[in-house]
């Protein structure tokens, strides 16, 4: 039991007591509070994973499990509201569930993030009655993307025409673009109602694109007036992937979610403290920009997971080291500890930039709008970078434990699949880099230039604070070429602008991401007492930092960062961190503070993992069951 989760455990010891440190990095100085509950929640039944003989559940019956979950997780809450209200709960419920059911975040996220919060943030003081919602007695689901437009929803065609005569709103889906391409909206599951969005059209003026609280089924079929069809299977988790579509579908005027973005009032006129369309839209949908740290947060959980695994089969899966050499642990090899030690120090980097987003939004809701905006930028940034960093993770470690990580039974394959949802729900993720991407290469344009330094900088490839200066500088190289494609592209076309410009500012997108990262190192570092932990911390820190410095070495030694000797000595520094980080990874993993009760539903994670394929009925049994008693072998 990890002690920072248990606080009747005692303060550890030796190596308990550096895992315990790790532990508190990942997780935070408040870890019982914020993580503990769902850590708890999914080493019980009916989270555990379930034991199914071959071929093992149809895509219908892990539905149904997820579903049968989210009614046991509703449950266990004190109220529903609480994870609807809070962006932590949020996070650590998508960090842990993830992992262990794809499918169950999905339609969890959906349900108190997107559905609930979007009715808490903009029915605060309204008389709307959540009951249903909040027991579950109606599962609600989110609306917004449409066949032709999903990154440029804006653009919806759904319509929500006012009709005076009976004060409400006729919603309509005008031609098969205009369906909606969302998921877990079909009956499955138990009644559903959603929160769609589309086009407020009032006196024929069109006031940009808002959302309304519609019923969509009962609990075997869709309402009238609304058509719901399940799409194609999709690769990941089995959530029902439907289009949806209505036909003069009436709400009264009470659907309409209100706000500073707008309302009709009484009288059917329509106010709006908003100006502009495409900023009522944003603030409709405002509960996306927290559904992204809960993408970020369902990667990092399950970059957790499958590194776990795959440190822990190739500690216990043994190989021939020789003719006179004894088998080995195939972990023991450079080429297969090489490549889990640089995704160690990828996944605490992960971990440690998350949580700094994480802080950084809750901070920014009480902050001036350009703070909060910039506070979005990089929950965007953060996103594609984890949701990337995820994937390239998930595969390396999947391909590190052979065959057995193909198997639906090791947990890897929903994991490998469910990260390309990840990378692209709430916001495609080349879409929202593009969007930072511009708007960092904007104050990139506007920023004073440096002048190059006359000598390349003197420093030692051991020391943090150097890399993290060559990590900057990455970053400063990147913007400056954006910044004079930009300069050299004919102006008056915005869009030929941009493509002269995209390619090296998502780049430096990507330099941001690492820098923001390596500061989380930093400060995580620091906030550590010196010992044990702070070095593990330490050379983890160097490792992802040499790693992207190595990445870039050309770039750094063309504009001086880097002598040739600084560049030559890169592989021996590489592998000196290599070989630290790789001879304590097996601690390293044991500070995710996954349960026991959770490893032990994977087979791969134990070192008896040959049990799992046991044959009652086949021949090392039943030839003992057929030697005559007393005989001589």
């Amino acid at each position: 039991m990890n002690a920072i989760f248990d606080s009747a455990a005692p303060s550890g010891t030796g190596n308990g007591r550096v895992t315990d440190l790790l532990s508190t990095v990942l997780f935070g100085s408040d870890a019982r509070r914020e993580h503990g509950f769902w850590r708890r929640l999914v080493a019980t039944e009916p989270f555990r994973r379930p034991l199914w003989p071959p071929p093992g559940p149809t895509s219908d019956e892990r539905l149904a499990l997820a579903h049968a979950r989210l009614r046991a997780l509703n449950d266990a809450l004190d109220s529903a509201a609480r994870p609807a209200a809070d962006p932590r709960a949020l996070a650590a419920l998508h960090e842990w569930l993830a992992p262990v059911d794809p499918a169950l975040a999905t339609v969890a996220g959906i349900h108190y993030n997107l559905f609930l919060g979007s009715l808490l943030d903009h029915d605060a003081g309204s008389f709307r009655d959540l009951s249903d919602f909040l027991r579950l007695r109606r599962i609600g689901t989110f609306l917004c993307t449409e066949v032709a437009h999903g990154n440029d929803a804006a653009a919806v065609e759904t319509t929500a025409t006012y009709d005076p005569g009976r004060d409400g709103f006729v919603l309509h889906t005008p031609n098969a673009g205009a369906q909606k391409f969302m998921p877990n909206t079909s009956p499955a599951g138990g009644p559903k109602s959603g929160l769609v969005a589309a086009r407020l059209i009032v006196g024929g003026a069109d006031h940009g694109v808002f959302l309304l609280l519609v019923p969509l089924t009962d609990a075997s079929r869709a309402l009238p007036g609304i058509r719901v069809r399940r799409l194609p299977a999709r690769m990941g988790s089995p959530v029902d992937h439907s289009l949806t579509s209505f036909d003069q579908v009436f709400v009264g005027r009470g659907a309409l979610l209100g706000g500073p973005q707008g309302r009709v009032g009484d009288d059917g006129v329509f106010r709006s403290e908003t100006e502009g369309r495409r900023r009522r839209f944003l603030t409709s949908i405002g509960r996306v920009v927290t559904g992204r740290i809960c993408m970020s947060a369902s990667a990092v959980g399950s970059a957790r997971v499958t590194l776990a695994l795959a440190v822990r089969y190739g500690g216990h899966r043994f190989v021939s080291a020789g003719r006179a050499a004894p088998p080995v642990p195939v972990l023991a090899h450079r080429s297969h500890h090489g490549p889990l030690a640089e995704a160690m120090a990828t996944v605490f980097a992960m971990s440690l930039l998350h949580r700094r987003v994480l802080d950084r939004w809750e901070k920014a809701a009480s902050r001036p709008p350009a703070e909060r905006e910039a506070a979005e930028r990089l929950v965007d940034i953060a996103k594609g970078w984890i949701t990337w960093q995820a994937r390239d993770v998930i595969v390396e470690c999947r391909e590190r434990c052979g065959a057995q990580g193909l198997l639906e039974n090791n947990g890897m394959t929903e994991l490998v699949t469910g990260i390309e949802g990840a990378i692209t729900a709430e916001g495609d993720n080349l879409a929202i880099c593009s969007r930072a991407a511009a708007g960092l290469l904007a104050d990139a344009v506007r920023a004073p230039q440096e002048e190059p330094d006359p000598e390349p900088e003197s420093g030692d490839l051991a020391d943090l604070r150097f890399l993290g200066r060559l990590l900057d500088q990455v970053e400063r190289i990147r913007w400056a070429r954006a910044a004079a494609r930009l300069a050299g592209a004919e102006h008056g076309d915005p869009l030929e602008r941009w493509n002269a410009a995209s390619g090296p500012a998502l780049r430096g997108v990507e330099a941001h991401a690492y820098r923001q990262a390596a500061h989380a190192y930093d400060h995580a570092i620091t906030a550590l007492p010196d010992g044990e932990a702070r070095d593990r911390l330490g050379e983890l820190a160097r490792l992802f930092a040499l790693s992207w410095v190595a990445a870039n070495s050309g770039d750094l030694l063309a504009a001086g960062h880097l002598t040739a000797g600084q560049v030559e000595g890169l592989t021996d520094a590489t592998e000196q961190l290599v070989a630290a980080v790789s001879g304590h990874l097996p601690e390293l993993a044991e500070s995710f503070a996954l349960p026991p009760e959770l490893l032990a539903d994977w087979p791969i994670a134990g070192a008896r993992y040959t049990d799992a394929y046991d044959d009652p009925g086949a021949s090392w049994h039943t030839e003992a069951a057929r030697e005559p008693s007393g005989s001589a072998r």
